[in-house]
C-alpha cells in the first residue's frame, strides 16, 4: 500500500521555525562576543602580569644590594625576552664627569696638561678592577643551573630599555639595571608590550626612581628623561615615582 505525501505530512517534517533560527543566532553571537573579549583580555593580563614580574625583581635587587652592600644588576635580555639577577662581589663605584677636575688656572700649553694629567693619575693611584658579576639565585630570579633566567609571559616583549647610563634606548642585545649599596639605583624606564606591536594601548612602561626604587606602571610608551647637570641639585628632593 503506497503512502501520498501531503502538503501537512510536508509542513510537519520542515526545518527549523523563525524563532529556533533567532535563538541560535542570538546564541552565536553571545559566543562570539566572548570569544573576541576573551582573547583581548589574555594577552593584556599577561602584559601586566610581566610587568609586575620585573617590579618584583628590581624591588628584590634593591632590597638585597642595601642589605649586603654588594652591587647587583638586572640582566634583560631583548632578544630572548628574559630577566635574572647578577651580583658583584666587588665594590663599583661611579664617578661623575667632572670628579677629575682641579683647582687653579687652566694650563696653557701641552706640558703644563701632561704635568696636570699625571698629578691626577697619582692621586688618584691604581686603576680599580671593574666589578665582575655573576648569577644568583634568589627568589626564582636567577640564571644558574641551566634554567636560562626567568621568561616574561607567552606573547610579551620588550618594547625599548633606557636607563640613566644608556644614551639612547636599546630596543636589542641586553640592558643592565644597576643597584649599589646604601639604597641606589638608576633611574629607568622598561617599555613592554603584547607581540611586536608598537600601539601604545598594547604597552606599559616600567619607571624606576633612582632613590627610592620605587617603580610605577604605567600606560603606553614613556620615554626615560635623562636628568641634565642643572638637575643633579634636585635629586635630593625625590621622593620616589
Amino acid at each position: 500500500m503506497s503512502h501520498r505525501w501531503t502538503p501537512r505530512a510536508r509542513s510537519n517534517c520542515a526545518g527549523l521555525t523563525l524563532v529556533e533560527i533567532i535563538v541560535v543566532i542570538s546564541l552565536m553571537a553571545v559566543v562570539s562576543g566572548v570569544a573576541i573579549g576573551g582573547s583581548m583580555q589574555l594577552p593584556s593580563a599577561r602584559l601586566r602580569r610581566s610587568a609586575t614580574m620585573i617590579a618584583s625583581a628590581i624591588k628584590v635587587a634593591y632590597t638585597r644590594a642595601t642589605a649586603t652592600s654588594r652591587s647587583l644588576r638586572l640582566v634583560m635580555d631583548l632578544d630572548q625576552q628574559k630577566v635574572w639577577l647578577e651580583e658583584s662581589r666587588r665594590p663599583m663605584l661611579v664617578q661623575s664627569a667632572g670628579a677629575t677636575a682641579v683647582g687653579g688656572a687652566e694650563a696653557i700649553n701641552q706640558a703644563e696638561k701632561e704635568a696636570l694629567a699625571a698629578g691626577e693619575r697619582i692621586v688618584q693611584g691604581p686603576p680599580i678592577p671593574k666589578p665582575r658579576f655573576a648569577p644568583i639565585e634568589v627568589y626564582g630570579f636567577g640564571d644558574v643551573a641551566g634554567k636560562g633566567g626567568k621568561p616574561l609571559q607567552s606573547g610579551i616583549t620588550f618594547r625599548a630599555v633606557q636607563t640613566t647610563h644608556d644614551d639612547a634606548p636599546r630596543a636589542s642585545g641586553r640592558a643592565y639595571l644597576y643597584f649599589w649599596p646604601g639604597g641606589r639605583t638608576e633611574m629607568a624606564s622598561i617599555e613592554l608590550r603584547i607581540g611586536q606591536s608598537d600601539e601604545d594601548s598594547r604597552t606599559l612602561t616600567i619607571l624606576v626612581s633612582p632613590l627610592t626604587g620605587r617603580v610605577e606602571i604605567q600606560g603606553g610608551a614613556v620615554e626615560l628623561e635623562v636628568p641634565t647637570d642643572d638637575d643633579h641639585a634636585s635629586d635630593r628632593l625625590d621622593t620616589g615615582l
